[in-house]
């Protein structure tokens, strides 16, 4: 599918081990939405700005962002490679084959990060969501649940748990068509749900919770009540939906200064979950600061 200038397309995958102890996210980004060479660059030309970012939480933490330019970019449709890095879907399993090195700015030891992620659906959700009216920004549910595979060489780890998998897409920056958004994935007995909410560029609300069944198919629910959540180290504001009203932060993941995800205790629809949550604020991304910032965590790699 081709993404047209000032758009993006990432596919998003999560997951916590089955001992609680790791836990993983993958996102591969064309069009990189939080890359500052991007929006400097007049995002005239999205292929020329991807990256692999690769993310282990636990006793081995790991992170990894590098910006390569479309020279370094294959796909097709079923692979994609980005850099030395490679990611194929073979009908009914995606393998991520991860070759990277933490190049970030001041990091003098530039520690490799390489092995394999498999992502096994337990089954594929078809349909697709506009976050907006103008259709700038979809999201597709494609596996709200899945059982997830990891085998690093370094950091040596090996360990199976479930997960999640999902694909975003739009035809305009995100700071365009967002202020900010609160999102959470949970896993139930039967199936998983994924509320979504926040505050769109022109000031107007969304908000909604789709319960997916063992067959991965949506059906939109009533909301759960906003559980509040202790605002971020760098002060990122984070809410989430509980059916109580309440919801605590077992782990934070990420916190930087405009993003934050976090692994969460509720209830929801009856059951005691543990959810992935994310907060975001694309106000704080596009300040002048920030932008300063971001070439530090993550760097890019010059054409050929």
């Amino acid at each position: 599918m081709a993404i047209e200038p000032g758009g993006y397309s990432w596919w998003y995958i999560d997951a916590i081990s089955a001992d609680g102890r790791h836990g993983l996210t993958i996102i591969a980004f064309l069009g990189s939405v939080f890359s500052p060479y991007y929006k400097r660059s007049g995002r005239h030309d999205p292929l020329d700005h991807c990256s692999l970012n690769v993310a282990l939480y636990g006793p081995d933490h790991r992170w990894v962002m590098h910006e390569r330019p479309s020279g370094d970019v294959t796909r097709d449709a079923r692979t994609l490679t980005i850099g030395t890095s490679q990611v194929r879907w073979d009908g009914t399993m995606l393998e991520i084959e991860i070759e990277e090195r933490d190049t970030r700015l001041f990091n003098p030891f530039h520690r490799r990060v390489c092995g394999k992620v498999r992502v096994f659906p337990e089954a594929l959700n078809p349909a697709s969501f506009a976050l907006d009216p103008a259709h700038n920004h979809i999201w597709h549910c494609m596996a709200p649940r899945a059982r997830i595979e990891v085998e690093m060489q370094r950091p040596g780890l090996s360990w199976s748990g479930e997960g999640y998998f999902d694909h975003n897409r739009g035809s305009e920056p995100l700071e365009s068509g967002f202020n900010v958004w609160h999102w959470s994935r949970a896993h139930m007995k039967s199936g998983a749900v994924v509320c979504y909410e926040g505050e769109r560029g022109d000031g107007s609300v969304f908000a909604s919770a789709i319960r997916f069944d063992r067959e991965a198919i949506p059906v939109e629910v009533d909301l759960p009540a906003i559980a509040p959540l202790p605002r971020s180290k760098w002060q990122v504001e984070r809410r989430t939906r509980s059916e109580i009203g309440v919801a605590h932060v077992r782990k934070t993941w990420e916190d930087t200064p405009f993003y934050a995800r976090s692994e969460l205790a509720s209830k929801l629809y009856g059951e005691e979950v543990v959810a992935v949550q994310e907060s975001l604020d694309m106000r704080r991304f596009a300040s002048p600061v920030v932008q300063f910032m971001l070439p530090f965590r993550m760097p890019r790699q010059s054409a050929k």
